[in-house]
């Protein structure tokens, strides 16, 4: 796994969702805070978007795409609404749909939400800002253009197999858009983590194998650099040593396999490095403050 893949594994729970909007006229949808991650896709004519907590509306227009990370609370508008229109914005489950095309002047969008653990979010997630808008330009991010088209045409179509082919749209889609940001260049630490051939190396073997009898001897060879270099450069860059990312990474992914999957502790031990069920359990309470028994009976009721 590489660390991208492995920062939405951690925090993604559940099943994506989404559906398809046509809307024309004058209209002003609220989107309440969430507990997970939002996202817009124009497909046809334009809009507004005005995230809570200020800041300046957002014009979206056709192939806009909009990722909202922390699921900020906002407002969609067919234009940059005032305080007022705001204040009268209906829940955008209220929101009338046309069904058909788009009548003239109106817009048709693509939104969705995933559903996020915030328990043990990755720092390269926790670095997103609250609003992640990537514009349709020519020539840019033709992955996430191909996404967008397919996942717009299986929601537009009742096909066969859609219920399998559309939740995977939508995790490609996040993949995506993470992935277009951090191109953007305004990927913020972990870009010039993920850009440093040193840092990069270890996060790669770590990741990799997280079980792997580590030491920073042995990471520095895999990295091809010295001891003191390695130390210095990811420390710099990730924010802590390798060691202790190592032991945050391996506890982090414990929590992910206690929730998704019913391997016993022992086992899930075993895959994360410690060699006795007990050991792992000292550790997983020292970081999470519960047992992982609990934190596995927790992590099934919320689901």
């Amino acid at each position: 796994m590489d660390v991208v893949s492995d920062a939405i594994a951690a925090v993604r729970i559940g099943q994506p969702s989404s559906n398809r909007v046509r809307v024309s006229g004058s209209w002003c949808a609220r989107f309440a805070p969430y507990d997970g991650a939002g996202f817009h896709v124009v497909l046809e004519g334009s809009c507004w978007l005005l995230p809570d907590g200020g800041g300046p509306p957002i014009s979206l227009a056709a192939g806009d795409a909009v990722l909202l990370p922390h699921g900020t609370g906002h407002v969609i508008a067919d234009s940059p609404a005032d305080a007022a229109a705001v204040a009268r914005a209906v829940p955008f489950e209220l929101l009338p749909g046309a069904p058909g095309p788009a009548a003239p002047g109106g817009v048709e969008m693509l939104c969705g939400k995933y559903r996020l653990d915030r328990s043990r979010v990755h720092p390269l997630m926790l670095e997103l800002p609250k609003v992640v808008h990537l514009p349709n330009r020519v020539g840019s991010h033709p992955e996430l253009r191909a996404a967008i088209a397919l996942l717009g045409g299986e929601l537009g179509e009742q096909r066969p197999g859609a219920c399998m082919a559309v939740p995977s749209l939508l995790d490609l889609l996040l993949v995506y858009m993470i992935r277009s940001w951090m191109a953007e260049g305004s990927g913020g630490a972990w870009s010039a983590v993920l850009g440093d051939p040193v840092a990069a190396a270890a996060l790669r073997a770590l990741h990799s194998d997280p079980a792997a009898p580590w030491t920073n001897e042995r990471l520095a060879a895999q990295a091809g650099v010295s001891r003191p270099t390695l130390a210095r450069r990811f420390t710099a860059l990730v924010g802590r040593p390798p060691m202790a990312y190592l032991t945050w990474w391996r506890l982090t992914y414990a929590a992910t396999l206690l929730r998704d999957t019913p391997d016993p502790l022992a086992a899930i031990a075993r895959r994360v490095g410690y060699g006795t069920p007990y050991a792992f359990s000292h550790a997983f309470s020292r970081e999470f403050g519960t047992t992982p028994g609990r934190y596995r009976a927790g992590a099934a009721k919320a689901s």
